[in-house]
């Protein structure tokens, strides 16, 4: 009955795909990710949709050919195919070496999140937070202790809090009312079963789909990956990333054009049995009271399942290492930003002028 709003609901969401003919990832790497960049993709499409509700709202919808707010652009332009895009395919397929992933590897939903954990460090336009659960294990003190920031250092405090914020709780730490909070993209890795989901978990997942906070769920079926975005009935709606489109640049003027970033057609659909056990669900949490609330909803209708599909616990684990909000790295150059074309490369013929050092 709602089809058309539906529809509309599902193009105002960016919609990344493969790309072919952008600059080599690492300046000889594939100029193309078909074939193994889906999850990557799928993680751009979560993070996106959470840079949407940050800046323009979850109710914002997009129109073709309908000039677009500004902060619309901007977001767009974190994920081109550019190395020089915060979010872009470059980014995530070399930070994901880190992960253990070489350039052209497929990536599984909790890589991915590990990898826009580490870049959303570098991204000072929307200072998000990043949380990615460990085993199956949500903690509320570490996701505050993340989010809770003291704007301009500690004197700010009494000037920017509400009155309520009195030196009594305010000895309280986590549980007063924090001065000022950072925009919370909060991702959870699951595994929902050995070789396919165990039915048990369907009812909590889906329930996971019906929260404000949802940004759905990345998974799919071994190595094709899919954005989940809703269900109706037994049947998961999902974004496809399968697609191979030609790479999209800025134009002179400053702007993308977005006519390929969006799904026109009626969106996919599968069996939630068909669904892989391994999956991460994403959420998006702008302010502590959008993050107060994910929690009551999930201690309402996901820890009341016999077997949880993932525990929601206060206080931060005292048989796990102590938790450390992830901070920027000093050294953030490799060297490689420095060389602007190929060109400036030629003048070492071979490679035996250069000398291999151990770091």
């Amino acid at each position: 009955t709602e089809k058309s709003k539906l529809l509309s609901d599902i193009s105002a969401r960016l919609w990344f795909t493969y790309r072919r003919k952008f600059s080599p990832i690492g300046g000889t790497g594939p100029s193309s990710d078909a074939g193994w960049g889906c999850m990557l993709r799928c993680g751009q499409m979560m993070l996106a949709q959470a840079l949407i509700c940050r800046h323009l709202g979850r109710n914002w919808n997009w129109e073709k050919q309908k000039e677009q707010p500004k902060e619309y652009q901007r977001i767009l332009q974190c994920f081109l195919d550019r190395k020089d895009c915060c979010y872009s395919i470059h980014q995530m397929a070399q930070m994901g070496v880190g992960e253990g992933k070489s350039i052209g590897e497929w990536f599984g939903p909790n890589t991915v999140a590990q990898v826009l954990k580490k870049l959303a460090l570098f991204d000072e336009w929307n200072s998000l937070a990043v949380y990615v659960s460990m085993d199956n294990t949500v903690v509320i003190e570490d996701i505050k202790k993340m989010c809770c920031v003291l704007s301009l250092g500690t004197n700010t405090v009494a000037e920017s809090a509400p009155d309520s914020l009195t030196a009594s709780n305010q000895s309280k730490g986590t549980s007063a009312i924090c001065p000022a909070w950072k925009p919370l993209l909060l991702i959870v890795p699951l595994r929902l079963g050995i070789n396919q989901i165990n039915p048990v978990y369907i009812d909590a997942f889906k329930e996971c789909f019906k929260m404000p906070q949802s940004l759905g769920a990345l998974g799919g079926k071994p190595n094709n990956a899919y954005y989940f975005i809703g269900f109706l009935g037994d049947e998961l709606i999902f974004l496809d990333p399968h697609t191979t489109q030609t790479f999209v640049d800025t134009e002179e003027n400053g702007t993308v054009d977005d006519q390929t970033f969006h799904c026109l057609q009626s969106p996919q659909r599968m069996n939630i049995l068909n669904l892989d056990p391994s999956v991460a669900l994403g959420f998006f949490c702008k302010e502590e009271k959008d993050f107060d609330n994910w929690c009551s909803l999930v201690q309402k209708e996901i820890l009341k399942e016999n077997l949880r599909m993932f525990e929601l616990v206060q206080k931060h684990p005292s048989h796990w290492p102590p938790f450390v909000p992830p901070a920027k790295p000093e050294v953030t150059t490799t060297g490689a930003e420095f060389i602007d074309s190929t060109e400036q490369l030629e003048d070492f013929d071979l490679e035996e002028d250069f000398e291999i050092l151990s770091v």
